[in-house]
C-alpha cells in the first residue's frame, strides 16, 4: 500500500472517529428505568416462556401429570397453567388492593375452564391483569403497607411484585418437564 493511500485511509479513520466520538457527546444517558418497568420487564419475560411452554403441548396431553415414582398425586399440566393463571389474578388484585375480577377457586382457576384455548385465554388475560397492576407501583407507594390477604395483616406491594415475578418460574419448571416428558422440546430450548 503506497503513502498516499496510508494518508487516505488514517484521515478517513480519524473522521470516522470524530463522528463517533461527536455522536457520544450528543447523546443524551438513558433514562433509569421506573419502577413499573422493571417489575413489567421479569413479569414479561416469565409470561413469554410461560405462555410459549403453554402453547407448545398438545390438547389431548393437558390431562398429562406424571404417576410413577414421587409424582403421585401432583397437578396435570392444565392445573399447572390454571393454577399460575389464579395465582397472577391474586397478586395483582393485592397490589391493586381490590377483589380479582375472575374466579380463582382457591389458586386452581375456575372448573369451567377446561379447554386449551379457554386455559390459554385466561393464562393471557390473568398476565394483561398482572401488567396492569404493577404498572401501578411507583416508587412512592412500594413500601406503602397494604391489606394482605393471605391472613399476615399488612405488606407491601413490592412483596407481592417480587413474588409475582418469581412464582411463574417455579411452575415452567415443571411444564418444561411435563413437555419432555411427552416427546415436546420446550421452546425455550429449540434452535
Amino acid at each position: 500500500m503506497g503513502l498516499t493511500k496510508m494518508k487516505w485511509m488514517g484521515a478517513c479513520l480519524f473522521l470516522l472517529g470524530c463522528g463517533v466520538t461527536a455522536g457520544a457527546q450528543d447523546a443524551k444517558p438513558a433514562a433509569a428505568p421506573m419502577v413499573p418497568d422493571v417489575f413489567n420487564s421479569y413479569v414479561g419475560n416469565a409470561e413469554h416462556e410461560f405462555v410459549s411452554a403453554a402453547e407448545a403441548m398438545p390438547e389431548d396431553k393437558y390431562s398429562f401429570a406424571p404417576s410413577n415414582g414421587e409424582f403421585k398425586g401432583v397437578r396435570t399440566f392444565a392445573e399447572e397453567v390454571k393454577h399460575v393463571g389464579a395465582v397472577n389474578y391474586l397478586f395483582g388484585a393485592v397490589i391493586l388492593q381490590e377483589k380479582s375480577p375472575v374466579d380463582v377457586n382457591e389458586e386452581k382457576g375456575p372448573d369451567s375452564v377446561k379447554t386449551k384455548a379457554d386455559i390459554l385465554k385466561y393464562l393471557n388475560d390473568s398476565f394483561a391483569y398482572l401488567q396492569r397492576a404493577l404498572g401501578t407501583v411507583t416508587q412512592a407507594n412500594l413500601v406503602d403497607p397494604i391489606k394482605n390477604p393471605f391472613g399476615e395483616g399488612t405488606s407491601t406491594r413490592l412483596r407481592f411484585a417480587l413474588l409475582a415475578a418469581g412464582h411463574p418460574w417455579d411452575h415452567y419448571g415443571q411444564m418444561v418437564e411435563y413437555l419432555r416428558m411427552n416427546g415436546i422440546v420446550p421452546p425455550a430450548s429449540r434452535p
